[in-house]
């Protein structure tokens, strides 16, 4: 009878094990990360001799087993971080799409407000109204640049402050790794299996997994978890801390560090996946090349058009100011540099000077001194771009800018990231006030002389040497010779054997060159004129030479023999519109991007950036639609294998209830055996 009596008890045990963890799988039906169990028995290992035969002694519970399978829990972490990623770099790049796009916010509509102001103001250059009106777009324009730089610099400062939020949550989850690993080979070691606590572990690496994208590494039941290309976040029971802050090369951009027992590295270049991942991504890949292309478009807007209105005349017969602040201001020339962290002491900073916007590109340059005054740059798109001297005069201009030194002493090692087009969409401002000084007019005029017989004629004279609208001293220089050198006569000669010669005349008469034409055709002149002061004494270069400006016109027909043009100062311009002419063009001119030749105009620049942004934005969108399906199968094929399926667990239920119920049976018919024989006794 007792026998019989262990027989029903094993079965009672086993019975009430099996509900016990299929109560569990219902309990945690909706447990992420939890992987069904199941009870596993095996036949008592006990056996009675009757004689004919062995009898068994009932069955005992071997395991409780996890159902799991490793390849499809790693399929979901990866899974995971590719979503993740995708969500927040679309998340990002959506915001700032809208914000170069949309007509009221980008700077598309205004630039056509602009110009279409200034083909107003052209068509009429002595209507003060239309000059004004002018002006006021210009502050529109400018006031669009820095609005958008300004939100984007917000951006950047939101991915700083998310990235700090989210190490810390690295942090914690890394740390609860660890301890998990620790409770788990212990209990390991008493030969049972912590299903539960594994499950934990599981879900925490792929929670870790939605901030960064991690690698996985059994050993001896522990986990270690790699980031990046192999470095370590979890080994064992020790966490190595992430930690978030200023770049060492770049300060208002933060990197990320683990921190090891004994030393630190920098593993911002080589993180991927997760939230980190994809802000990460979305700075390098749209954020920063964003910014530097609109910052080249607003230094081309400001230098192109301040450089045009520098050739011309403004109402008042002065040559022509800036319409917007200099691209070469004190300011702007010390933000373009920034110092590594490690430099040496009293390294000082670099000066970077813009010789020419529209060889500039979207780049960053990384500049490293090899010694106290030789140094390397090497462009952020991996391109060597030289090896180069600070004594070097004139300063070699690498891409359209130029570099020296802003005080201190260098030494060998010392770095910096050179940063030509980044703060200036939001540095542009419009400086010019007074309507009457936008230089619409040309700043020569030719007339013919009042006594000429013949059919020649002249176009309006350019300047065949633009004026540095920067270059201070030698730009008032400049201004005051021509205004002092002029008029200059042009006195033809009679026509012989099919060309006919020219004298020029300076104002006091003095014969300062010659040449000849081609009666009958457009005979383009270069003239040389020397340039005088105030007092008529001519102006000597370095060399004591005379130095010497040059006029471009162009002689048609055939004049007669004594037949004379003058080229003279345009003292009462108001009506000329010929520099406006000239700002019109710009609109259409290749002005952006000319340093390899070809170029486009920066309203198609802008456009361009929309496009390029526009295309990621798009992109973006397929990608999160494709990752969210991946990680959606992903989940599905785990839980078609580790997830709780209610109808099983309720047909489980009733199934080891009656397993119960029977094994009651047998206990109870031992019972009443036992009282049967008792009582026949």
């Amino acid at each position: 009878m007792s026998n019989l009596i262990s027989i029903g008890l094993s079965g009672l045990n086993a019975s009430q094990a099996a509900l016990a963890v299929t109560s569990n799988n219902i309990a945690n039906a909706a447990t992420s990360g939890y992987s069904r169990q199941q009870t596993v028995q095996v036949a008592a290992g006990g056996m009675q001799n009757i004689g004919v035969g062995f009898i068994g002694t009932g069955t005992t519970l071997s395991d409780v087993r996890r159902i799991y399978n490793g390849y499809l829990d790693n399929q979901l972490r990866t899974a995971t971080s590719l979503n993740t990623d995708a969500l927040a770099f679309q998340d990002q790049i959506t915001s700032v799409d809208k914000l170069l796009a949309d007509s009221n916010t980008g700077i598309s509509s205004v630039l056509t407000s602009f110009f279409s102001a200034l083909q107003t103001a052209s068509a009429t250059p002595g209507d003060v109204a239309s000059r004004q009106l002018l002006l006021t777009q210009a502050q529109t324009l400018s006031n669009r640049f820095n609005a958008i730089s300004s939100q984007m610099s917000q951006q950047n400062d939101s991915i700083n402050s998310q990235l700090d939020t989210l190490s810390g949550q690295v942090n914690k989850l890394t740390s609860s790794i660890a301890e998990y690993n620790k409770q788990i080979v212990q209990l390991s070691s008493t030969g049972n299996t912590p299903n539960n606590l594994i499950d934990a572990r599981n879900e925490a690496v792929r929670s870790l997994n939605e901030l960064v994208g991690v690698t996985v590494q059994e050993r001896g039941g522990s986990i270690d978890v790699y980031l990046g290309t192999g470095q370590s976040l979890v080994t064992g029971n020790t966490a190595n801390t992430l930690s978030v802050g200023p770049s060492a090369s770049d300060k208002s951009q933060y990197s990320l560090t683990i921190n090891y027992q004994t030393f630190s590295s920098d593993v911002t270049s080589v993180v991927s996946g997760g939230q980190i991942g994809g802000l990460l991504r979305y700075r390098n890949d749209v954020l920063n090349p964003s910014i530097n292309e609109l910052g080249r478009v607003a230094l081309v807007v400001a230098d192109s058009i301040n450089s045009q209105l520098g050739q011309g005349l403004d109402a008042n017969g002065q040559f022509g100011s800036n319409l917007f602040s200099s691209i070469n201001s004190a300011t702007a020339i010390s933000q373009r540099s920034l110092a590594a962290s490690g430099n040496s002491a009293g390294s000082g900073n670099l000066d970077v000077t813009i010789a020419n916007s529209g060889a500039l590109t979207t780049h960053d340059y990384e500049v490293k001194f090899t010694s106290d005054k030789q140094y390397t740059v090497r462009r952020s798109d991996g391109t060597d771009m030289g090896t180069f001297n600070l004594d070097d005069d004139p300063a070699p201009v690498i891409d359209g800018f130029s570099l020296s030194l802003k005080g201190g002493a260098l030494a060998a090692g010392d770095s910096f990231k050179v940063i030509p087009t980044r703060a200036a969409a939001g540095s542009i401002n419009t400086v010019m006030t007074d309507a009457n000084k936008l230089a619409f007019a040309g700043p020569i005029s030719a007339t013919a002389g009042s006594s000429n017989g013949g059919t020649g004629t002249i176009t309006q004279p350019t300047l065949g040497d633009r004026l540095d609208i920067y270059s201070g001293a030698d730009l008032a220089l400049m201004q005051d010779s021509i205004k002092q050198s002029m008029p200059v006569r042009v006195v033809f000669s009679d026509a012989s054997g099919g060309t006919q010669g020219y004298d020029l005349f300076d104002a006091k008469g003095t014969k300062i060159g010659s040449g000849s034409i081609v009666p009958g055709q457009d005979n383009k002149l270069s003239i040389g004129v020397p340039m005088r002061d105030a007092a008529g004494a001519p102006i000597l270069d370095g060399s004591g030479n005379p130095r010497t400006f040059e006029v471009e016109t162009t002689i048609g027909g055939s004049p007669a023999g004594d037949d004379s043009f003058t080229l003279s100062f345009n003292v009462d311009g108001k009506s000329d519109n010929r520099n406006a002419q000239d700002l019109l063009r710009l609109q259409t001119q290749s002005t952006v991007g000319t340093g390899s030749g070809g170029g486009i105009s920066f309203t198609s620049a802008y456009a361009s950036l929309v496009e390029r942004v526009g295309a990621k934005a798009s992109q973006a969108q397929i990608d999160t639609k494709a990752s969210g399906a991946v990680l959606d199968s992903a989940k599905a094929s785990r839980g078609a294998v580790s997830g709780v399926n209610l109808d099983d667990e309720a047909a489980g239920l009733v199934k080891f209830q009656h397993y119960y119920t029977a094994s009651s049976q047998i206990i109870k018919t031992a019972q009443e055996t036992f009282s049967t024989l008792i009582n026949a006794l």
